[in-house]
């Protein structure tokens, strides 16, 4: 730039700063702060599966208290180290709670169905995302069920106890529903989370067993979805192969809880998990199996969306989250 090119624009800029500092100032319109809304919107997820298309619809999230024999084979002191290493608010963990819809084309399946509209106020949402979700409750033909604790099958009724899915087929592991509906097993129950689940079975069951289709394991349950042994959470625990052409998801359940907790330490038992000792050689089986396979796995007590892989981690394993992806 010559000096009289230089000279030229600053002289043009300083009459263009002189003119601005002349020119009247716009007062700006008073504006109010907007409202605090003090809740989330809505959680799905909807991903392509092949030709199926498939919604995680998260029913919501808590924290849960970290206490003396949450684990039976490890301290507390040792939970709450793992909690805290995945900065999880102290003294607690957070569980989440992912149902899942599948449109296979000739119908639609909600694969569990949440905590029911008695627990609140961050968890029982199942009804508000479908509904965000564009998703009828009505429009839904199979309720599958992948074993029969509350947190997975409350949702099956609305408050006034009718059904909240009317039109749907309820599908049950047939292990389960032998265990959980047998009237000699409930005076065997010896502690308060068994006998809360017998108590929940018979409230939630109760009048619809007409309804209720019990399915085997590798049973083929609806066009690409196909039931597997899972079982040590509950007698009749499954999960499920979802498969349409070369793509492959396994929706997990209960397999592993809390990613951060029991992936990492697969070994511990969980005071949820009926059989304790089978539902860690479960889980070892079932997480090394995705792991070799690199499947996507859907995890019910995953961080929303609930989607990632399993990869080997010294003696455990981490979970890798999906990619969210915002097209089908």
């Amino acid at each position: 730039m010559t000096d009289r090119t230089r000279r030229a624009f600053l002289g043009s800029a300083a009459a263009a700063t002189a003119g601005l500092a002349v020119a009247p100032l716009a007062t700006p319109p008073a504006q109010a702060a907007a409202p605090a809304t003090g809740k989330q919107a809505p959680g799905f997820y909807r991903f392509k599966l092949g030709n199926l298309e498939v919604a995680v619809v998260s029913d919501g999230a808590r924290p849960r208290p970290i206490y003396d024999g949450l684990v039976r084979n490890a301290s507390k002191d040792q939970v709450l180290a793992a909690a805290e290493a995945a900065f999880m608010p102290k003294g607690n963990f957070i569980s989440h709670f992912n149902p899942i819809v599948v449109n296979t084309g000739t119908k639609l399946v909600l694969i569990d169905t949440g905590f029911g509209p008695r627990t609140g106020p961050t968890v029982g949402l199942l009804p508000s995302t479908l509904a965000a979700a564009g998703i009828d409750p009505k429009t839904i033909d199979i309720v599958l069920i992948s074993h029969m604790h509350g947190d997975h099958i409350l949702g099956l009724k609305t408050l006034d106890g009718a059904l909240a899915f009317p039109n749907a087929e309820i599908k049950v592991p047939a292990k389960d529903w032998a265990f959980w509906m047998n009237d000699d097993n409930v005076a065997k129950a010896s502690d308060d989370f068994t006998k809360s689940t017998f108590e929940f079975n018979r409230a939630v069951f109760h009048g619809i067993e007409s309804n209720v289709t019990r399915y085997e394991w590798e049973e083929e349950i609806a066009s690409g979805i196909t039931a597997i042994d899972t079982n040590g959470h509950t007698p009749g625990h499954t999960s499920f192969v979802l498969a349409s052409g070369s793509d492959r998801i396994l929706v997990q359940g209960d397999v592993t809880n809390v990613p951060a907790l029991f992936l990492r330490n697969p070994h511990w038992h969980i005071i949820f998990d009926h059989d304790p000792e089978q539902a860690a050689r479960t889980r070892r089986r079932f997480l090394d199996m995705a792991s070799v396979e690199k499947a996507l796995v859907a995890g019910y007590h995953f961080p929303f969306p609930g989607l990632g892989y399993v990869e080997k981690d010294g003696p455990g394993y981490r979970l890798v989250p999906a990619l969210w992806v915002p097209w089908l």
